[in-house]
């Protein structure tokens, strides 16, 4: 089930890692967010303000290379997933589901930098689809899915 999109202008790099704190204090555990953007687009950058809201203190850094970084120290851990380097059907040996359905992995908050290789989706998420243009900075389309139903709007309010 589709749900309205939300819409924001994100001027620079501290607005997006602001959007982020805002999701990590207010996001419930088991919340999976898929983020999509070109390289560059601000997903990163994203996750890190997640982990700094989530009050996280270690280094959050991109899983190109490890595919997966776990962080447990703060409200609820952050499993940040990126799969750019990986082919679909690779991904699917990987039994990612884990993080997001019931299995081993604790409760958290999900961030999937380049869902577009997921052999299929969670049926409850959140997509952040980021963009980056020169004149106006980043920009940010927040659309639930599925039964995803954390009230945006105060999470949102500051940046519309």
């Amino acid at each position: 089930m589709m749900k309205p999109s939300n819409v924001l202008m994100l001027g620079n790099f501290e607005a997006t890692k602001a959007l982020g704190q805002k999701l990590g204090q207010n996001l419930p555990e088991g919340s999976v967010l898929l983020l999509k953007g070109d390289l560059g687009a601000g997903k990163t950058t994203l996750v890190q303000g997640i982990g700094e809201g989530l009050g996280i203190t270690d280094a959050i850094v991109s899983p190109t290379f490890t595919l997966i970084n776990e962080y447990h120290q703060g409200r609820l851990p952050l499993y940040h997933l990126d799969l750019y380097r990986l082919e679909p059907e690779a991904v699917a040996g990987l039994y990612l589901e884990q993080y997001w359905e019931e299995g081993e992995a604790l409760p958290g908050i999900t961030a999937i930098e380049w869902p577009e290789k997921l052999p299929y989706l969670p049926l409850n998420y959140l997509e952040i689809q980021l963009s980056y243009s020169e004149g106006t900075g980043r920009q940010a389309i927040l659309q639930p899915v599925g039964d995803f139903c954390v009230n945006l709007s105060q999470i949102v309010q500051p940046f519309l």
